[in-house]
Protein backbone atom coordinates (compact mmCIF):
# COMPACT_ATOMS: atom_id res chain seq x y z
CA UNK A 1 0.00 0.00 0.00
CA UNK A 2 1.50 3.64 -0.98
CA UNK A 3 1.50 6.27 1.55
CA UNK A 4 -0.69 8.48 -0.56
CA UNK A 5 -3.51 5.16 0.25
CA UNK A 6 -2.65 5.39 3.99
CA UNK A 7 -3.29 8.72 4.19
CA UNK A 8 -6.27 8.46 2.47
CA UNK A 9 -7.43 6.05 4.49
CA UNK A 10 -6.59 7.63 7.88
CA UNK A 11 -8.58 10.48 6.85
CA UNK A 12 -12.10 8.96 6.33
CA UNK A 13 -14.63 9.55 8.55
CA UNK A 14 -17.99 11.26 9.51
CA UNK A 15 -19.31 12.25 5.89
CA UNK A 16 -18.99 8.50 5.01
CA UNK A 17 -22.27 7.57 7.08
CA UNK A 18 -24.54 8.75 4.88
CA UNK A 19 -23.58 7.31 1.79
CA UNK A 20 -23.41 4.02 3.69
CA UNK A 21 -27.21 4.62 4.89
CA UNK A 22 -28.75 6.88 1.86
CA UNK A 23 -27.89 4.15 -0.96
CA UNK A 24 -29.94 1.05 0.75
CA UNK A 25 -32.86 3.36 1.65
CA UNK A 26 -35.77 5.52 -0.68
CA UNK A 27 -34.09 9.03 -0.55
CA UNK A 28 -35.94 11.39 1.72
CA UNK A 29 -37.04 15.07 -0.02
CA UNK A 30 -34.71 17.89 0.35
CA UNK A 31 -34.60 18.79 3.99
CA UNK A 32 -36.45 16.14 5.79
CA UNK A 33 -34.25 13.43 8.18
CA UNK A 34 -35.77 10.69 9.82
CA UNK A 35 -36.10 11.21 13.51
CA UNK A 36 -33.21 9.17 15.61
CA UNK A 37 -32.26 9.12 19.08
CA UNK A 38 -29.16 8.19 19.88
CA UNK A 39 -27.79 6.51 23.35
CA UNK A 40 -27.64 8.09 26.24
CA UNK A 41 -23.72 9.11 26.85
CA UNK A 42 -21.12 12.02 28.06
CA UNK A 43 -21.00 13.63 24.60
CA UNK A 44 -24.44 12.54 22.98
CA UNK A 45 -25.65 16.55 22.87
CA UNK A 46 -22.21 17.49 20.97
CA UNK A 47 -22.90 14.82 18.55
CA UNK A 48 -25.93 15.92 18.01
CA UNK A 49 -25.50 19.23 17.54
CA UNK A 50 -22.72 18.80 15.48
CA UNK A 51 -23.17 16.08 13.31
CA UNK A 52 -26.76 16.85 12.29
CA UNK A 53 -26.05 20.07 11.50
CA UNK A 54 -25.09 18.27 7.68
CA UNK A 55 -26.76 15.06 7.92
CA UNK A 56 -29.20 12.84 9.84
CA UNK A 57 -28.62 11.29 12.42
CA UNK A 58 -29.32 7.80 10.81
CA UNK A 59 -26.35 8.38 8.88
CA UNK A 60 -24.84 7.67 12.44
CA UNK A 61 -27.13 4.67 13.77
CA UNK A 62 -27.16 3.16 10.07
CA UNK A 63 -23.00 3.31 9.38
CA UNK A 64 -20.97 0.04 9.79
CA UNK A 65 -19.27 1.83 12.48
CA UNK A 66 -15.72 2.59 13.47
CA UNK A 67 -13.05 2.11 15.90
CA UNK A 68 -11.94 5.71 17.97
CA UNK A 69 -9.06 6.36 15.44
CA UNK A 70 -11.11 5.28 12.69
CA UNK A 71 -14.20 7.70 13.76
CA UNK A 72 -11.93 10.87 15.06
CA UNK A 73 -9.98 10.56 11.13
CA UNK A 74 -13.22 9.98 9.64
CA UNK A 75 -15.05 13.24 11.00
CA UNK A 76 -11.89 15.26 10.19
CA UNK A 77 -13.12 14.64 6.84
CA UNK A 78 -16.41 16.15 6.75
CA UNK A 79 -15.38 19.39 9.72
CA UNK A 80 -12.79 20.99 11.94
CA UNK A 81 -12.80 20.23 15.63
CA UNK A 82 -10.97 21.35 18.60
CA UNK A 83 -8.86 18.14 19.39
CA UNK A 84 -11.16 17.52 22.94
CA UNK A 85 -14.32 18.11 21.06
CA UNK A 86 -13.08 15.42 18.27
CA UNK A 87 -11.63 13.05 20.59
CA UNK A 88 -15.18 13.50 23.28
CA UNK A 89 -17.16 12.93 19.86
CA UNK A 90 -15.30 9.90 18.53
CA UNK A 91 -14.85 8.30 21.64
CA UNK A 92 -18.57 8.24 22.31
CA UNK A 93 -19.24 6.93 18.87
CA UNK A 94 -16.67 4.10 19.13
CA UNK A 95 -18.35 3.09 22.51
CA UNK A 96 -21.66 2.81 20.86
CA UNK A 97 -21.22 2.45 17.16
CA UNK A 98 -17.82 0.03 16.99
CA UNK A 99 -17.28 -1.52 13.20
CA UNK A 100 -20.28 -4.19 12.36
CA UNK A 101 -19.07 -7.47 11.43
CA UNK A 102 -20.04 -9.04 7.91
CA UNK A 103 -19.87 -5.99 5.66
CA UNK A 104 -16.40 -6.88 4.18
CA UNK A 105 -16.83 -7.26 0.26
CA UNK A 106 -15.90 -11.37 -1.20
CA UNK A 107 -12.64 -9.95 -3.39
CA UNK A 108 -11.94 -12.05 -6.49
CA UNK A 109 -8.62 -12.33 -7.66
CA UNK A 110 -7.46 -12.27 -11.46
CA UNK A 111 -4.62 -10.96 -13.89
CA UNK A 112 -6.09 -7.24 -14.55
CA UNK A 113 -4.22 -4.49 -12.64
CA UNK A 114 -6.09 -1.41 -11.28
CA UNK A 115 -4.59 1.80 -9.72
CA UNK A 116 -6.39 4.20 -7.61
CA UNK A 117 -5.23 7.72 -7.27
CA UNK A 118 -7.53 10.08 -4.88
CA UNK A 119 -7.19 13.53 -4.13
CA UNK A 120 -9.76 15.14 -0.84
CA UNK A 121 -11.40 18.65 -2.44
CA UNK A 122 -10.65 21.63 -0.80
CA UNK A 123 -14.27 22.35 1.34
CA UNK A 124 -15.08 19.91 3.58
CA UNK A 125 -18.82 18.57 4.45
CA UNK A 126 -20.07 19.22 -0.12
CA UNK A 127 -20.93 15.73 -0.70
CA UNK A 128 -18.30 15.47 -3.71
CA UNK A 129 -19.72 13.60 -6.46
CA UNK A 130 -20.27 12.45 -10.09
CA UNK A 131 -16.70 13.51 -11.81
CA UNK A 132 -16.05 13.31 -15.36
CA UNK A 133 -12.91 13.83 -17.21
CA UNK A 134 -13.00 15.94 -20.33
CA UNK A 135 -10.90 15.59 -23.32
CA UNK A 136 -8.07 18.15 -22.25
CA UNK A 137 -7.14 15.52 -18.74
CA UNK A 138 -9.56 18.31 -16.47
CA UNK A 139 -11.56 16.33 -13.99
CA UNK A 140 -14.77 17.86 -13.01
CA UNK A 141 -17.01 17.13 -10.34
CA UNK A 142 -20.11 19.00 -8.40
CA UNK A 143 -20.49 19.34 -4.37
CA UNK A 144 -24.05 18.75 -3.72
CA UNK A 145 -24.58 19.95 -0.10
CA UNK A 146 -22.96 23.14 -0.52
CA UNK A 147 -23.66 24.31 -4.37
CA UNK A 148 -20.80 24.11 -6.41
CA UNK A 149 -18.79 22.85 -9.31
CA UNK A 150 -15.03 21.41 -8.82
CA UNK A 151 -12.27 21.54 -11.70
CA UNK A 152 -9.18 19.17 -10.69
CA UNK A 153 -5.77 19.42 -12.76
CA UNK A 154 -4.90 15.52 -12.12
CA UNK A 155 -1.03 16.40 -12.92
CA UNK A 156 -0.93 19.42 -10.69
CA UNK A 157 -3.50 18.66 -7.94
CA UNK A 158 -4.56 22.21 -8.29
CA UNK A 159 -8.55 22.52 -7.62
CA UNK A 160 -10.93 25.39 -8.28
CA UNK A 161 -14.25 25.75 -6.72
CA UNK A 162 -17.14 27.63 -9.19
CA UNK A 163 -20.19 28.88 -6.28
CA UNK A 164 -23.59 28.29 -7.74
CA UNK A 165 -27.10 29.31 -6.74
CA UNK A 166 -27.16 28.02 -2.74
CA UNK A 167 -30.14 26.38 -3.13
CA UNK A 168 -29.20 24.22 -6.59
CA UNK A 169 -27.96 21.53 -4.43
CA UNK A 170 -26.74 20.14 -7.96
CA UNK A 171 -27.14 15.86 -8.34
CA UNK A 172 -25.12 15.39 -10.81
CA UNK A 173 -23.02 17.14 -13.68
CA UNK A 174 -22.10 16.17 -17.81
CA UNK A 175 -20.52 18.44 -20.69
CA UNK A 176 -21.15 19.38 -23.76
CA UNK A 177 -19.14 19.38 -27.07
CA UNK A 178 -18.75 23.10 -26.21
CA UNK A 179 -16.59 22.69 -22.86
CA UNK A 180 -19.46 23.60 -20.86
CA UNK A 181 -20.43 21.67 -17.74
CA UNK A 182 -24.28 21.66 -17.08
CA UNK A 183 -25.59 20.78 -13.58
CA UNK A 184 -28.49 19.17 -12.75
CA UNK A 185 -30.70 21.27 -9.43
CA UNK A 186 -31.86 18.90 -7.77
CA UNK A 187 -33.06 21.37 -5.01
CA UNK A 188 -34.65 23.98 -7.00
CA UNK A 189 -35.65 22.64 -9.85
CA UNK A 190 -33.38 23.87 -12.82
CA UNK A 191 -30.54 23.24 -15.31
CA UNK A 192 -27.27 25.33 -14.98
CA UNK A 193 -24.98 25.75 -17.06
CA UNK A 194 -21.45 26.71 -16.41
CA UNK A 195 -19.19 28.42 -18.54
CA UNK A 196 -15.43 27.39 -17.38
CA UNK A 197 -13.74 30.11 -19.62
CA UNK A 198 -15.71 33.31 -18.19
CA UNK A 199 -17.62 31.81 -14.87
CA UNK A 200 -20.76 32.33 -16.43
CA UNK A 201 -23.89 30.84 -15.61
CA UNK A 202 -27.19 30.42 -17.11
CA UNK A 203 -30.17 28.44 -15.34
CA UNK A 204 -33.00 27.30 -16.95
CA UNK A 205 -36.16 26.89 -14.84
CA UNK A 206 -38.30 23.69 -15.16
CA UNK A 207 -41.50 24.43 -16.84
CA UNK A 208 -43.65 22.73 -14.58
CA UNK A 209 -43.58 23.08 -10.70
CA UNK A 210 -44.31 19.33 -10.50
CA UNK A 211 -40.68 18.90 -11.45
CA UNK A 212 -38.75 19.77 -8.23
CA UNK A 213 -35.62 17.69 -8.78
CA UNK A 214 -33.63 16.95 -12.13
CA UNK A 215 -31.78 14.70 -11.38
CA UNK A 216 -28.83 12.97 -14.34
CA UNK A 217 -28.86 14.11 -17.42
CA UNK A 218 -26.86 13.00 -21.12
CA UNK A 219 -26.55 14.58 -23.69
CA UNK A 220 -27.66 12.81 -26.77
CA UNK A 221 -26.74 12.52 -30.53
CA UNK A 222 -29.06 14.88 -31.67
CA UNK A 223 -27.12 17.55 -29.02
CA UNK A 224 -29.86 17.77 -26.78
CA UNK A 225 -29.67 17.17 -22.93
CA UNK A 226 -31.69 13.93 -21.43
CA UNK A 227 -32.53 14.26 -17.71
CA UNK A 228 -34.43 12.23 -15.09
CA UNK A 229 -36.37 13.76 -12.20
CA UNK A 230 -36.58 10.91 -9.52
CA UNK A 231 -38.84 12.04 -7.05
CA UNK A 232 -40.89 13.78 -9.97
CA UNK A 233 -41.21 10.66 -12.06
CA UNK A 234 -40.48 12.39 -14.97
CA UNK A 235 -38.41 12.09 -18.10
CA UNK A 236 -37.23 15.60 -19.59
CA UNK A 237 -35.26 17.01 -22.70
CA UNK A 238 -33.75 20.52 -22.78
CA UNK A 239 -32.65 21.95 -26.06
CA UNK A 240 -29.76 24.13 -26.05
CA UNK A 241 -30.56 26.03 -29.05
CA UNK A 242 -33.47 27.83 -27.63
CA UNK A 243 -33.76 26.44 -23.83
CA UNK A 244 -37.16 24.74 -24.70
CA UNK A 245 -37.82 21.70 -21.99
CA UNK A 246 -39.99 19.24 -22.38
CA UNK A 247 -41.35 16.79 -19.82
CA UNK A 248 -43.34 13.61 -19.85
CA UNK A 249 -44.61 11.67 -16.58
CA UNK A 250 -43.84 8.12 -15.79
CA UNK A 251 -47.16 6.08 -16.21
CA UNK A 252 -45.54 3.78 -13.24
CA UNK A 253 -46.39 5.01 -9.89
CA UNK A 254 -42.83 6.08 -8.22
CA UNK A 255 -40.94 4.31 -10.84
CA UNK A 256 -38.49 6.95 -9.76
CA UNK A 257 -36.24 7.00 -12.47
CA UNK A 258 -32.49 7.58 -12.58
CA UNK A 259 -30.20 6.66 -14.36
CA UNK A 260 -29.96 6.67 -18.23
CA UNK A 261 -27.91 6.04 -21.57
CA UNK A 262 -28.35 6.54 -25.06
CA UNK A 263 -28.15 3.31 -27.57
CA UNK A 264 -25.74 3.74 -30.80
CA UNK A 265 -29.74 4.00 -32.44
CA UNK A 266 -31.10 7.05 -30.57
CA UNK A 267 -33.04 4.96 -27.82
CA UNK A 268 -32.60 6.65 -24.85
CA UNK A 269 -32.71 3.85 -21.89
CA UNK A 270 -33.68 4.48 -18.39
CA UNK A 271 -33.12 2.71 -14.87
CA UNK A 272 -35.92 2.61 -12.24
CA UNK A 273 -35.19 2.41 -8.78
CA UNK A 274 -38.85 2.26 -7.27
CA UNK A 275 -40.09 -0.42 -9.89
CA UNK A 276 -39.03 -3.59 -11.28
CA UNK A 277 -38.34 -1.97 -14.34
CA UNK A 278 -36.92 -0.40 -17.20
CA UNK A 279 -37.70 1.88 -19.63
CA UNK A 280 -37.02 3.33 -23.33
CA UNK A 281 -37.79 6.83 -24.85
CA UNK A 282 -38.52 8.09 -28.26
CA UNK A 283 -35.68 10.91 -28.41
CA UNK A 284 -38.09 12.54 -30.34
CA UNK A 285 -41.58 12.05 -29.51
CA UNK A 286 -40.51 11.30 -26.16
CA UNK A 287 -42.89 8.37 -26.06
CA UNK A 288 -42.03 5.90 -23.29
CA UNK A 289 -41.77 2.16 -23.09
CA UNK A 290 -41.41 0.10 -20.23
CA UNK A 291 -40.16 -3.30 -20.06
CA UNK A 292 -40.98 -5.10 -16.90
CA UNK A 293 -37.81 -7.26 -15.94
CA UNK A 294 -38.26 -11.45 -13.88
CA UNK A 295 -37.89 -10.49 -10.79
CA UNK A 296 -40.25 -7.67 -9.26
CA UNK A 297 -37.82 -6.83 -6.21
CA UNK A 298 -35.60 -5.69 -8.59
CA UNK A 299 -34.66 -2.01 -8.62
CA UNK A 300 -31.96 -0.30 -10.74
CA UNK A 301 -30.25 2.87 -9.99
CA UNK A 302 -27.89 2.76 -13.38
CA UNK A 303 -27.54 1.34 -16.22
CA UNK A 304 -24.85 0.99 -19.46
CA UNK A 305 -24.74 -0.44 -22.72
CA UNK A 306 -22.32 -1.92 -24.83
CA UNK A 307 -21.63 -1.59 -28.63
CA UNK A 308 -23.99 -4.84 -29.32
CA UNK A 309 -26.84 -3.11 -27.89
CA UNK A 310 -27.01 -5.02 -25.03
CA UNK A 311 -28.20 -2.76 -21.79
CA UNK A 312 -26.59 -3.58 -18.73
CA UNK A 313 -28.30 -2.78 -15.10
CA UNK A 314 -27.27 -3.25 -11.68
CA UNK A 315 -30.13 -4.82 -10.35
CA UNK A 316 -29.39 -2.83 -6.58
CA UNK A 317 -32.05 -4.24 -4.26
CA UNK A 318 -30.88 -8.21 -4.76
CA UNK A 319 -27.17 -8.08 -5.66
CA UNK A 320 -26.69 -9.20 -9.05
CA UNK A 321 -25.65 -7.99 -12.31
CA UNK A 322 -28.23 -7.92 -14.84
CA UNK A 323 -28.32 -7.95 -18.86
CA UNK A 324 -31.76 -7.17 -20.99
CA UNK A 325 -31.69 -8.08 -24.89
CA UNK A 326 -34.23 -5.54 -26.22
CA UNK A 327 -34.57 -7.29 -29.36
CA UNK A 328 -35.29 -10.49 -27.84
CA UNK A 329 -36.72 -9.46 -24.13
CA UNK A 330 -34.21 -11.88 -22.67
CA UNK A 331 -33.35 -11.15 -19.62
CA UNK A 332 -30.06 -12.54 -17.62
CA UNK A 333 -28.62 -12.10 -14.30
CA UNK A 334 -25.63 -12.89 -12.58
CA UNK A 335 -24.58 -12.65 -8.75
CA UNK A 336 -22.75 -10.15 -7.45
CA UNK A 337 -19.40 -11.31 -6.03
CA UNK A 338 -20.41 -10.29 -1.96
CA UNK A 339 -24.00 -11.41 -2.33
CA UNK A 340 -27.31 -10.20 -2.30
CA UNK A 341 -26.57 -7.51 0.23
CA UNK A 342 -23.68 -5.98 -1.48
CA UNK A 343 -26.20 -3.20 -3.25
CA UNK A 344 -24.46 -2.74 -7.02
CA UNK A 345 -24.78 1.00 -7.51
CA UNK A 346 -22.79 2.73 -10.66
CA UNK A 347 -21.87 1.16 -13.63
CA UNK A 348 -20.11 1.82 -17.05
CA UNK A 349 -18.87 0.04 -20.09
CA UNK A 350 -15.20 -0.21 -21.27
CA UNK A 351 -14.12 -1.62 -24.41
CA UNK A 352 -17.30 -4.05 -23.32
CA UNK A 353 -16.33 -4.54 -20.34
CA UNK A 354 -18.65 -4.09 -17.23
CA UNK A 355 -17.46 -1.90 -14.29
CA UNK A 356 -19.74 -1.44 -11.30
CA UNK A 357 -19.49 -0.76 -7.64
CA UNK A 358 -20.74 -2.90 -4.47
CA UNK A 359 -21.62 0.11 -2.32
CA UNK A 360 -22.84 -1.56 1.06
CA UNK A 361 -19.08 -3.40 1.20
CA UNK A 362 -16.73 -1.61 3.79
CA UNK A 363 -14.37 -0.83 1.91
CA UNK A 364 -16.34 -0.11 -1.24
CA UNK A 365 -15.62 -2.59 -4.08
CA UNK A 366 -14.95 -2.51 -7.38
CA UNK A 367 -15.79 -4.88 -9.40
CA UNK A 368 -15.10 -6.41 -13.52
CA UNK A 369 -17.00 -8.59 -15.25
CA UNK A 370 -16.40 -9.76 -18.59
CA UNK A 371 -19.06 -10.70 -21.04
CA UNK A 372 -17.62 -13.43 -22.98
CA UNK A 373 -16.28 -15.02 -20.02
CA UNK A 374 -18.94 -14.29 -17.94
CA UNK A 375 -16.11 -14.10 -14.93
CA UNK A 376 -15.32 -11.02 -11.61
CA UNK A 377 -12.49 -9.40 -10.71
CA UNK A 378 -12.19 -7.16 -7.57
CA UNK A 379 -10.88 -4.77 -5.62
CA UNK A 380 -11.23 -2.52 -2.77
CA UNK A 381 -11.04 0.76 -2.96
CA UNK A 382 -8.38 2.26 -0.53
CA UNK A 383 -10.87 5.23 0.92
CA UNK A 384 -13.98 3.01 0.46
CA UNK A 385 -16.22 3.80 3.32
CA UNK A 386 -18.37 6.68 1.26
CA UNK A 387 -19.68 4.95 -1.70
CA UNK A 388 -19.43 5.63 -5.34
CA UNK A 389 -22.37 6.43 -6.69
CA UNK A 390 -21.73 7.06 -10.83
CA UNK A 391 -18.87 6.46 -12.23
CA UNK A 392 -18.16 7.51 -16.17
CA UNK A 393 -15.00 6.49 -18.70
CA UNK A 394 -12.03 8.68 -19.27
CA UNK A 395 -11.12 9.78 -22.43
CA UNK A 396 -8.28 7.31 -22.09
CA UNK A 397 -9.90 4.49 -20.92
CA UNK A 398 -10.41 4.60 -17.24
CA UNK A 399 -12.41 5.37 -14.43
CA UNK A 400 -13.48 8.59 -12.63
CA UNK A 401 -14.89 7.35 -9.10
CA UNK A 402 -15.24 9.29 -5.79
CA UNK A 403 -16.33 8.97 -2.60
CA UNK A 404 -19.41 11.49 -1.42
CA UNK A 405 -19.08 10.64 1.97
CA UNK A 406 -15.27 11.61 2.65
CA UNK A 407 -15.30 14.18 0.04
CA UNK A 408 -13.01 12.40 -2.35
CA UNK A 409 -12.31 12.59 -6.32
CA UNK A 410 -10.20 9.50 -7.96
CA UNK A 411 -9.18 7.90 -10.84
CA UNK A 412 -9.25 3.93 -11.37
CA UNK A 413 -6.29 3.38 -13.47
CA UNK A 414 -7.29 0.46 -15.63
CA UNK A 415 -3.93 -1.46 -16.35
CA UNK A 416 -3.35 -4.62 -18.74
CA UNK A 417 -3.53 -8.25 -17.24
CA UNK A 418 0.03 -8.07 -17.69
CA UNK A 419 0.10 -5.48 -15.39
CA UNK A 420 1.00 -2.28 -17.90
CA UNK A 421 -1.25 0.86 -18.27
CA UNK A 422 -3.33 0.72 -20.84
Amino acid sequence: MTISSRILIASAVVFSLSIAINAQQPQQPMGQRPAVQLPDGPAKDAVTTTCNTCHGLNMITGSPGFTQAAWKDLIGTMIKLPDDRAAAISQYLAEHFPPKPGRAPVLVPGNVQVTFKEWIVPTLGQRSRDPLQTADGTIWWNGQFISIVGRLNPKTGEMKEYRLETDAKPHSIVDDAQGNIWYTGNGNGTIGKLEPATGKITIYKMPDPAARDPHTAIFGKDGKMYFTLQQSNMLGRLDPSNGEIKLVTLTTPRALPYGLKQDSHGTIWVSYNGSGKLASMDPETMAVKEHRLPDEKTRSRRLAITSDDMIWFVNSSVGRLGRLNPKTGEVKEWPSPSGPASHPYAIEVIDDIIWYNESNTRPDALVRFDPKTEKFQSWAVPSGVGIIRHMRKTPDGNLTIHQTSTNRIGLAIIGKADGTQQ
